[in-house]
């Protein structure tokens, strides 16, 4: 199908483009994100008792439900500009292959060292904790993408960076290690023997390859056993996605700025930071009335939180250390298959999109592991890019969409996130391209093996 190329292959902003402000879409939402619990009392956290873990501007952003838009301080905008605003890219190379009538946009993350939207989060959370003058921070990582991101903010601010790493993602991808390494961090696989809760989860659970959930547990340890030190999270909180914002905002300046109107929004789900950032100015004109847009958030069948998961309150780590969080999650204890290697590894889902998907405002579908790597080696192999494990989820969703449109010849517009780059992930390529590539779904008892681990706590 032979497409009139009126459009730009690029939708590239300006800098003055560039949003000041990042969106707060719980000003808008009806029914507001439940609050974090303290384990101990089983009531609100409050400020007070978030900053011993957090910055302190970190908590403040955490429990803002009511500020439409908060101010991106000039000097993270002056980072951001390095390689920020990111192009809103039009694939017409895949529209053509599928012979689709469909519109295919996509918001490309991946041109930044880091190769992920992810450090559009750790320049702010490191910029907050050097002005606070602390020492360093620590976190998590999985895929490994995070880890990577704040090492590269917290070399450029000059803070210390301590990260620990998902054991199974440690030892499948060295680069991705060994690029945190170069930028000064830290990297410990998890769990360790490094923490008090470390040792605890290897002597229940000898040889486990480790989940986020244990490597957060780590990292909250360490960064309050130490003077000077807070924890930073890539996903999950409420700050987390309200950074993430930018990636929306620029996607509907972009459009708006040739009057393309989207039919739906696809996002890959982890523990929903860009799928959550990707759809929040969509969603705000969805939630007032303006707008009816189709939002579809894509997760792996083998860490289906929103899918198969129930909506609780639950510890965001498995060493149970952390707030409690009302979630669609799968129980802290809950450990991906190590055969798993498509990212989205957490098992919860992001307070704010739980909440958006409890009330109808989201769809949400999963795919097995091998149809996610076909689907990215279509896109590679038409569109020039290698796409994130992560990312191909939405590309998978996309390609299914712009196919339904072949069926029925209507010509929807499509837009999805494409989260970042592949090429620390070609172990798992290599896997599928050979054919040794195996799916796997949790059987409803495994699940229940993670539920039996949800805290007795309404709400």
């Amino acid at each position: 199908m032979t497409k009139n190329h009126e459009i730009p292959y690029k939708i590239y902003l300006t800098e003055e483009e560039m949003p000041k402000q990042y969106y707060n879409v719980r000003a808008d939402m009806k029914n507001k994100p439940a609050p974090l619990l303290n384990p101990a009392t089983g009531k609100p956290m409050t400020a007070e008792e978030l900053e011993p873990v957090f910055c302190r501007e970190l908590v403040k952003q955490e429990l803002d439900n009511d500020n439409q838009y908060i101010d991106i301080p000039e000097d993270i905008r002056n980072f951001y500009r390095m390689y920020r605003p990111s192009p809103l890219v039009r694939a017409y190379c895949l529209e053509e292959k599928l012979d689709t009538p469909a519109n295919i946009y996509y918001k490309y993350e991946g041109g930044n060292t880091s190769g992920s939207h992810k450090l559009n989060s750790a320049i702010a959370q490191a910029y907050y904790a050097k002005n606070q003058g602390l020492k360093g921070v620590t976190t998590e990582t999985g895929a490994g993408q995070w880890g990577t991101a704040l090492s590269m903010a917290c070399s450029y601010l000059d803070l210390d960076c301590e990260v620990y790493m998902v054991k199974v993602s440690y030892e499948q991808k060295p680069f991705r290690r060994d690029v945190m390494r170069t930028y000064g961090a830290k990297v410990t696989p998890s769990p360790s023997e490094t923490t008090e809760v470390g040792r605890k989860i290897l002597a229940e659970h000898p040889g486990t390859t480790g989940s986020l959930g244990c490597a957060i547990s780590e990292a909250v340890e360490a960064a309050v056993s130490k003077e000077g030190y807070r924890y930073v999270l890539g996903s999950v909180l409420n700050q987390v996605l309200l950074h993430q914002s930018i990636i929306g905002m620029e996607t509907k300046i972009a459009l708006d700025k040739y009057g393309i109107e989207p039919d739906m929004i696809i996002g890959c789900c982890g523990g929903g930071s860009n799928f959550g950032g990707l759809i929040s100015p969509f969603m705000g004109e969805k939630i007032r009335g303006e707008k009816d847009y189709r939002i579809i958030g894509v997760e792996p069948a083998s860490c289906p939180s929103l899918t198969r998961g129930r909506y609780a309150y639950d510890f965001c780590d498995t060493g149970k250390v952390c707030p409690l969080a009302k979630m669609y999650t799968l129980g802290s204890g809950f450990i991906p298959s190590p055969n798993h290697a498509g990212g989205l590894r957490y098992h919860g889902m992001s307070s704010i999109v739980s909440q958006l998907y409890d009330d109808g405002y989201i769809e949400a579908r999963t795919y097995e592991q091998s149809e996610v790597f076909e689907a990215a080696v279509e896109f590679a192999r038409v569109e020039g890019i290698l796409p994130a494990p992560e990312s191909s989820h939405a590309i998978k969703a996309a390609m299914d969409e712009a196919k339904k449109c072949i069926e029925t010849g209507e010509e929807k517009t499509i837009v999805m996130g494409l989260t970042g780059t592949g090429y620390f992930d070609m172990l798992a390529y290599g896997k599928y391209i050979d054919g040794e590539m195996s799916d796997y779904i949790p059987t409803d008892e495994e699940l229940e093996e993670g539920f039996a681990t949800l805290p007795d706590i309404e709400g």
